[in-house]
């Protein structure tokens, strides 16, 4: 179940922070709970990109996007995510989740998002991101109008431009797996 509770709390706590740029960082503070946690009593892979969500909810209303989603009947969609593990969340740890927006395409805005425990980083996670409406994707380039940025995404960082190189070439649909040979009886 979405952790709608956890989502209310995170808004209700960012509530008075001042506006932010759409590629400022904002940062959040979570606890892993004992219902994030997987059987090795840590948290769970899932549930991780769960509470990333909450982080980008949060800079979303920051950054001015939620009163224009109402408004205009715009949705948010993940259409790509890479997440890099590091280190063990525990249960009861104190999260500090990193949030920004590194630049954008003609179709998506790539953010990359981190988890910090004891000052290490934990994990980071790349994210295609896309602003939706009826009739399909909002280009970035006009929600950047509509939040008033102006001269176009940033450059992307070299290792987002192979990354987004790279999903180029994976096929889609998904290839269907080769037969296999039945095993000795």
């Amino acid at each position: 179940m979405y952790p709608i509770v956890r989502l209310a709390w995170q808004m209700f706590r960012h509530r008075n922070d001042g506006p932010l740029a759409l590629t400022g960082e904002h940062i959040s503070h979570h606890i892993c709970w004992p219902w994030d946690i997987d059987p090795w009593r840590e948290l769970n892979n899932g549930r991780t990109l769960t509470l990333y969500d909450l982080g980008r909810m949060s800079a979303g209303r920051r950054v001015g996007l939620m009163p224009i989603l109402k408004s205009r009947g715009w949705g948010l969609t993940v259409a790509g995510s890479s997440v890099r593990y590091r280190r063990r969340v525990r249960v009861f740890d104190r999260i500090e989740m990193r949030t920004r927006s590194v630049g954008w395409d003609d179709r998506f805005v790539y953010m990359v998002q981190s988890m910090w425990v004891r000052g290490n980083c934990t994990s980071e996670a790349l994210l295609r991101t896309a602003v939706t409406s009826p009739e399909g994707i909002v280009a970035p380039d006009r929600l950047a109008e509509v939040l008033g940025v102006a001269g176009g995404s940033p450059p992307l960082p070299g290792w987002v431009a192979a990354w987004i190189a790279a999903e180029g070439e994976r096929p889609w649909p998904p290839e269907p797996a080769p037969p296999v040979a039945p095993g000795p009886a």
